[in-house]
């Protein structure tokens, strides 16, 4: 490519996003990873069965025109942070949200310097602005692939600090769904499991899993 990106060829032809974009991507491995998603598809393209693929077109057709909006997403979702909500009650629930919960938040303070206030019960919980700021510097790093990789696993997590660890390799994708589906484990253990419920959670740990590899494959 001329911009010094890799792409990916399908019957002779570059792959284009849904925007008609070429899909350049930034590295051989991701291209390489990218083109095995596109070879093991049948004679009917099938865009679910491809979360790398589908990853590459965010970052191209939605976080490069609109990175600003993507980045304030992201710290709508550190203005309430899922890990700052905690249960008031039984106490099982809330020592489990301590013992998972506070060290990713202190890890936050000591990379990003960026303390999130803790609260319990359903009031907003106000985070201070310089906090926020601190973590607003942090998404700044970010180029536009790893950006919506980043926004991807914040949306899956409800949490943009489970996001960065997972980025920063403080966690893996499974510890980090399960850091996210923590309250929501707990009921099920004591009323049951909901079938339906359980296949979401099945999708959403191959999505936040592929989104691990994503990131895993941008490292440099």
């Amino acid at each position: 490519m001329p911009d010094g990106g890799y792409t990916v060829l399908l019957d002779g032809k570059v792959v284009k996003t849904p925007k008609r974009a070429v899909l350049s991507l930034p590295n051989l491995r991701l291209a390489e990873a990218i083109a095995e998603e596109w070879r093991e598809q049948g004679d009917t393209i099938d865009i679910q069965t491809m979360p790398l693929t589908r990853l590459a077109f965010v970052a191209i057709d939605v976080v490069t025109p609109e990175r600003p909006e993507i980045a304030e997403r992201l710290l709508k979702y550190a203005r309430s942070d899922l890990l700052c909500y905690r249960a008031e009650d039984p106490p099982q629930l809330v020592e489990q949200q301590g013992m998972v919960w506070n060290p990713l938040l202190d890890w936050a303070a000591e990379t990003y310097g960026a303390r999130l206030k803790v609260g319990s019960g359903i009031g907003h919980v106000a985070q201070a602005a310089e906090v926020v700021a601190e973590l607003e510097t942090a998404i700044s790093r970010y180029d536009e692939f790893e950006l919506a990789a980043l926004h991807t696993a914040t949306t899956i997590t409800g949490s943009l600090i489970l996001a960065l660890a997972l980025a920063e390799e403080e966690v893996g994708a499974g510890e980090a769904f399960e850091a996210a589906m923590l309250d929501e484990s707990f009921q099920s253990e004591k009323w049951g499991i909901d079938t339906e419920a359980e296949k979401r959670r099945h999708h959403l740990l191959a999505e936040l899993t592929a989104v691990g590899r994503f990131m895993r494959l941008l490292e440099r």
